[in-house]
């Protein structure tokens, strides 16, 4: 079970300080300019060369070159027919669907069509197609977990040896081995700068004496899943039920091995449905008492069927413990079990649920990196998008839940209102190409922006330079609702020095210590030092 504290986690050891003077940043190039069109257009054929079709794709859309068009829809559709020739389901639905995004207008004559390769994807994806399930005590489905042990050989301590392992639970979702767990739980096996022994095994419910090996097929550090395979036939087999029609107070069970101790089964209710403990999407909060080993199990209903997947708690406080919604692991499931580890894409954005008329109306865009492909597409802040990949998206969790669905390295067209909020609102399309997520978005922020525009992400903060010797002196000029910046007290109008900036080891924290005069403190001078993490659900 992995504890700790909600967002304290970046509080850190400080000690890459940035005081670099303010960053190149991008601008759109002029495609009229004939010279500026013939460098992009060598740029396209670059990425061409390096195999980087998608992305030469909608470049080359955004170009608007017929030539350089044609030749990357054909390196795009050569590429689709060599995955369906492979029965690599996984891409050709990446590039099918990249392809119908960019307008291909011979997509009617590619060997495959949309609805068949997700009929093809779904069928052999474990824990995708459902079962009949007789009804039976809850205590019978305990047979269809197990206790995840990964051994680490022998840790010594004070010149003695101790038994070193890592102890969690899984549970089938095919009648053939395939397991879900926690990425924490067999993380040691995966990280690559991990050097030491280590060893995964399984113990069935039925039969807790014998280990048997197993081996990770893939696994997604930012969702805490992972998908394993074990050589042996399933004693029961889960479905994947719904967590969309949960609610706080609805009953749930959870299966796992708390301290090694298998065959667990405790109750308890949905205490919270949207805890913004991870960097995309929101957690279930339940009641249900787990404790370190129970990571990985799942939680069900009576009659059986998962409806979240838990993975943490507060060691400190009795009955605050946390549950992945099982429909994160259906989006999840053919990325997982394509292999290796998961990338998330992202549009290089930030924003929160737009709500003009006090609803959830489309997803707000309040910042754009210069350079991604968010910005390159037109989008700019006030915008909202309302439709993505042909689904409404009347929220924030509307879109990151699409991004959930969608792959890396692809195409997405949406729908959008230009100038939301402003005097002549319009709706318009564009094409987004999905990057891979970095590990630190705030950073690549910081890294690709001036300082004055990254607090806005960063800090929730807008700022204008005042000074032309100075490019740490500034005045704020707006201030994010609900932000870093709104919740320890600044206004608008007031000044602000950023005096130094300072990251984690890993860069995935910052903190600022600035210099104000508060309108809220009277406009006395006054020192503060601001943290926050460097990822949020925020971006996207």
């Amino acid at each position: 079970m992995k504890r700790f504290l909600i967002f304290f986690s970046f509080v850190f050891a400080l000690i890459s300080c940035s005081s670099s003077p303010e960053n190149e940043v991008f601008s759109m190039p002029d495609y009229s300019a004939e010279d500026v069109r013939l460098e992009e257009i060598h740029r396209i054929n670059l990425m061409l060369e390096e195999k980087r079709n998608v992305e030469a794709l909608w470049r080359a859309s955004l170009l608007n070159d017929e030539k350089t068009l044609d030749e990357c829809f054909f390196a795009v559709k050569t590429e689709f027919e060599e995955a369906v020739s492979k029965e690599n389901w996984f891409d050709a639905n990446r590039l099918w669907n990249s392809l119908s995004a960019a307008n291909f207008a011979q997509i009617d004559s590619l060997s495959m069509n949309g609805d068949e390769l997700l009929k093809k994807s779904v069928e052999i994806v474990p824990g995708l197609s459902r079962q009949k399930i007789e009804q039976r005590k809850v205590s019978s489905f305990i047979s269809g977990t197990v206790t995840v042990w990964v051994d680490k050989g022998i840790r010594i301590e004070h010149g003695l040896g101790y038994a070193d392992r890592v102890i969690g639970s899984g549970f089938f979702i095919s009648a053939d081995g395939f397991i879900v767990t926690n990425h924490h739980v067999i993380e040691d096996l995966v990280d690559p700068k991990n050097k030491e022994y280590s060893r995964l095994f399984v113990k069935l419910a039925e039969d807790s004496d014998t280990r048997l090996p197993a081996k990770v097929v893939g696994w997604d550090s930012v969702m805490d899943l992972a998908l394993l395979k074990a050589e042996v036939d399933a004693p029961f087999v889960f479905n994947l039920g719904s967590s969309e029609n949960l609610d706080a107070g609805d009953k749930i069970y959870a299966i796992g091995s708390p301290v090694g101790l298998e065959r667990t089964l405790t109750s308890g209710i949905v205490s919270a449905t949207d805890r913004k403990l991870f960097t995309l999407g929101s957690v279930m909060q339940i009641d249900a008492a787990v404790n370190s080993g129970n990571s990985g199990g799942p939680c069900i209903d009576s009659d059986g069927n998962v409806q979240a997947i838990v993975f943490a708690g507060i060691q400190q406080y009795e009955g605050l413990n946390f549950a992945i919604p099982v429909e994160y692991l259906k989006a999840l499931l053919p990325a997982l079990f394509a292999g290796g580890k998961v990338s998330h894409p992202w549009t290089a954005a930030f924003g929160r649920t737009w709500k003009p008329f006090g609803k959830d109306s489309g997803l707000l865009v309040q910042y754009v990196l210069p350079g991604g492909s968010a910005f390159r597409a037109g989008l700019r802040a006030g915008d909202a998008i309302v439709e993505a990949a042909g689904q409404s998206v009347n929220s924030l969790e509307d879109f990151q839940n699409i991004l959930m669905k969608s792959r890396a390295n692809s195409i997405v067209r949406i729908k959008y209102i230009f100038d939301a909020d402003g005097e002549n609102p319009t709706q318009k399309e564009a094409t987004l190409y999905l990057s891979e997520r970095p590990e630190s978005p705030g950073g690549a922020v910081y890294d690709g922006d001036l300082l004055a525009n990254a607090f806005v992400p960063i800090f929730g903060m807008q700022l204008a330079s005042v000074s032309e010797r100075s490019h740490r002196k500034f005045s704020i000029t707006r201030i994010l609702k609900g932000s870093i910046g709104d919740e320890s007290g600044f206004s608008e109008n007031e000044p602000l020095e950023v005096r130094t900036l300072k990251f984690n080891e890993k860069r995935t924290a910052v903190y600022a210590e600035v210099y104000t005069k508060s309108r809220k403190r009277g406009y006395i001078d006054s020192w503060q030092v601001l943290a926050a993490p460097l990822d949020s659900p925020y971006y996207f």
